[in-house]
């Protein structure tokens, strides 16, 4: 049965935390999965999860650091010593430990890992620290089990246990040559059927995919997913294995990115939650309303313009916020589908196929939307003018906006920038200034004021 955070849950555990019941907390949590404690430590107040934190073992602890919000981890960090702080990194996986002191000061970290036994793993997370950041070299882990094709079947079985209790879970085992080059893969049914004194290099395979340390992360999780591979292994330019990815690490980056994807969407500059400050969430979404602003006025100005227009038809002014909804609308319909293609790698081909697919796209839609517009102010105003001005600015301003949608995020893409800032805010108020002056442009030309 999948464990289940109630209030009275919670309510139990604040008591025997006012208590000071190590051994019924102990007990509380002694079945309860990492995972779900993390999610407990968020529903109690943080002198509470300190307590938490600090009473249960290191080993079940380092995986709850992992599992909770940077926010409050951070804040965690802050209330731990640097031996506690040691002695959770000592239970984590290379990258995860680089992870955790990678979040602290440059003072702490010379502390903790002055604090640390395992020489190792030190190593391990002085390399890692090493690698720019949002590459394979940052991502992966040390842990992972080679093979040598020297070896025998029967030394690698010895040499295999020997690795193995020091990686959490074994996807592959790689082999390399006496220079530590990546040559190969073992498949762990050939290394159990083959005989005791055969030579590795007689049953390895030969093809296995791997990424260089300066590999970009979002290039790592393409690979992967296309191949569906459960880790992949990193390698520098002369091809000597450094360590490994794990899906479980892509899994994170991709909640990661889809998150700041959504928000930059939405209008936000920078990474928020719900509960940071005012201040915060105002510096988060201020520019991007403030752009909103310039193009209500650019708006405003273009309408202000066209002002002998709306006293002749003042009809027209009362179609303008549909104008500038369905321009926005299908501008960011256009938007969101390139960029979530994009961040598949679905999207080839040249951007003038694209754009020239786009149009028909739009067109299309936009002849069927006008139809039934034309026949609405027809019936409604009963000006055959007014209708077909109307109507033709519609189907004008969707192909445009459709056009507009579509190249942005491709524009950005081939200059590096992430193609998600053009979605949200930036299309609609784009889209909603064109379209008002396309509109009124061939109001003025089909009416002849």
């Amino acid at each position: 049965m999948a464990f289940e955070i109630t209030d009275k849950f919670i309510e139990q555990l604040s008591d025997v935390i006012k208590s000071n019941d190590d051994k019924a907390i102990t007990l509380l949590f002694e079945e309860v999965h990492y995972a779900d404690i993390a999610e407990v430590l968020d529903e109690v107040n943080f002198e509470e999860a300190i307590y938490i934190i600090k009473l249960l073992d290191s080993e079940k602890t380092s995986e709850i650091l992992m599992e909770l919000d940077e926010d409050i981890r951070e804040k965690i960090l802050q209330n731990l010593s640097t031996k506690e702080i040691a002695e959770e990194v000592e239970e984590m996986d290379s990258d995860d430990a680089a992870d955790i002191i990678g979040e602290l000061s440059k003072e702490r970290q010379e502390r903790v890992i002055s604090a640390l036994e395992d020489d190792e793993l030190v190593a391990d997370i002085k390399e890692l620290l090493s690698y720019e950041e949002e590459t394979a070299g940052a991502l992966m882990a040390k842990e992972l089990v080679k093979v040598y094709e020297t070896w025998t079947v029967a030394g690698c079985m010895r040499r295999i246990r020997g690795q193995a209790k020091d990686v959490t879970r074994v996807h592959s085992i790689y082999v390399v040559d006496k220079e530590d080059k990546l040559i190969g893969r073992l498949s762990l049914k050939d290394l159990i059927i083959a005989k005791s004194e055969q030579k590795i290099s007689e049953i390895y395979i030969d093809k296995v995919d791997s990424v260089n340390i300066n590999e970009d992360n979002e290039e790592v999780a393409k690979i992967m997913a296309k191949y569906d591979l459960e880790a992949i292994p990193v390698v520098d330019n002369n091809n000597v294995l450094l360590g490994r990815i794990t899906i479980d690490d892509i899994v994170d980056l991709l909640k990661e990115e889809a998150e700041k994807d959504y928000q930059m969407a939405a209008g936000l500059t920078q990474d928020v939650d719900s509960d940071d400050s005012i201040f915060q969430l105002t510096r988060a979404r201020l520019p991007w309303l403030f752009l909103g602003l310039l193009g209500g006025i650019g708006a405003f100005l273009v309408m202000e313009g066209f002002h002998g227009v709306f006293s002749k038809y003042v009809a027209l002014f009362f179609f303008t916020p549909l104008i500038a909804a369905m321009a926005g609308n299908v501008g960011v319909q256009s938007s969101a589908i390139i960029v979530q293609g994009l961040a598949n790698d679905d999207v080839k081909g040249s951007i003038n196929s694209r754009l020239f697919k786009e149009m028909l796209l739009a067109a299309l839609n936009g002849v069927i939307l006008a139809l039934f517009l034309f026949l609405f102010v027809w019936a409604y105003q009963g000006k055959i003018d007014l209708a077909l001005a109307i109507s033709v600015s519609l189907v004008v301003v969707i192909i445009v906006a459709g056009l507009i949608g579509t190249f942005v995020p491709l524009f950005l893409n081939k200059r590096g920038i992430d193609p998600a800032i053009a979605t949200g805010p930036f299309i609609t108020t784009s889209n909603d200034i064109f379209g008002i002056l396309i509109y009124f442009l061939i109001a003025k030309l089909i009416l002849g004021i």
